[in-house]
C-alpha cells in the first residue's frame, strides 16, 4: 500500500514525494487527479475486470496509466488520504439521471469519500466524470465554488439518506441540480463492497457504463469525453463535438489519453 500511494502516486499526479498533504492542499491533489487520470469504464467494456484490491488498482492505475470508474478512483483517493493523516470513510451514493428524470436504476453504486476537518465533515470525490466538485463539499450547506461551478450538499432525510449534493456546473447548468444522494452514516466497512458495486455496474441492464467505451478527464481550459462514437472537448466554455470510427478512437485514445496498447 505505501508503495502504491507514497511515491508512486504522487509521482504520477505531479506532487513532490516531500510535499505536506494539508486540508488546503485537497483542492491540488483533486484537480491533478481529475487530469491525469481519467474517469473511464474500458475494463467493464473489454471484459477484464478484477477484483478491487490494492495490487490489482496499483497494476491497473500506476503501473498501466489508465483510469477507472468511481469505485476504483475514490478508493485510491481513500487510502492516499489515509496515509496522509486524513479521517477517511468511504460511503455508498445513489445518481440522479437527468436523461430519464429519476434515480439511477442501478442503485446506491457511487463511491464517495468523506472526511472530517475542524469537526466539520467534507465530501472528497474524484469519481463523478465531468461533475467533479475539484475541492471538499461541506455538510453545512456552504456554497463550495470551483473551476466546474459551484456545488453545495443538504442535509435532508430522504429515501436514499441523509444528502443531497447539488450543482450548478461552469458553462453548463443555470440552475442548481441533484448531482446525487448519499447516507453519511453508514460506512463501507470492506472492499467486498465493492465488488458487488463493480458486478452491479457491470451487469445491470440499464447501467450506463455497460455499453459503450466511455473516457472523461479535465484539461487546463475545460474537459475532453470520448466514446467510440463521438469526441468532445469543452474549451473555455465552447462545446467542440467530432463524429469518430474505430481508426480514430484508437488514434484518440493514444493522444488524449497515453493509452498503451
Amino acid at each position: 500500500m505505501n508503495k502504491l500511494i507514497r511515491p508512486i502516486l504522487r509521482q504520477r499526479l505531479g506532487i513532490p514525494e516531500n510535499e505536506p498533504i494539508t486540508f488546503e492542499k485537497l483542492d491540488d491533489v483533486l484537480i491533478k487527479m481529475a487530469k491525469e487520470i481519467p474517469f473511464e469504464n474500458l475494463s467493464i467494456i473489454e471484459n477484464r475486470n478484477t477484483p478491487i484490491t490494492m495490487d490489482n488498482l496499483y497494476n491497473k492505475m500506476i503501473l498501466r496509466k489508465e483510469g477507472g470508474l468511481c469505485y476504483e478512483l475514490n478508493t485510491v483517493l481513500y487510502y492516499f488520504l489515509c496515509e496522509n493523516g486524513f479521517h477517511a470513510t468511504m460511503i455508498r451514493g445513489i445518481t440522479y439521471d437527468h436523461n430519464e428524470n429519476q434515480w439511477s436504476a442501478s442503485g446506491r453504486t457511487h463511491i464517495i469519500n468523506l472526511i472530517e476537518h475542524n469537526g466539520q465533515p467534507y465530501i472528497v470525490d474524484s469519481g463523478f466524470g465531468g461533475n467533479l466538485p475539484l475541492k471538499p463539499v461541506p455538510l453545512n450547506g456552504d456554497v463550495v465554488v470551483s473551476d466546474n461551478g459551484e456545488f453545495r450538499v443538504e442535509k435532508v432525510n430522504n429515501e436514499h439518506g441523509d444528502c443531497l449534493l447539488h450543482m450548478k456546473l461552469k458553462h453548463k447548468h443555470d440552475d442548481w441540480n441533484v448531482g446525487y444522494a448519499f447516507d453519511s452514516t453508514k460506512e463501507i466497512k470492506d472492499l467486498s463492497e465493492l465488488d458487488d458495486v463493480q458486478s452491479i455496474i457491470t451487469h445491470h441492464p440499464q447501467s450506463r457504463f455497460n455499453k459503450k467505451p466511455l473516457l472523461t478527464k479535465r484539461t487546463d481550459r475545460g474537459t475532453i469525453t470520448l466514446t467510440n462514437s463521438s469526441f468532445t472537448q469543452w474549451i473555455d466554455g465552447i462545446e467542440h463535438k467530432q463524429e469518430v470510427n474505430d481508426e480514430m478512437f484508437k488514434e484518440l485514445l493514444k493522444t488524449h489519453f497515453d493509452w498503451k496498447f
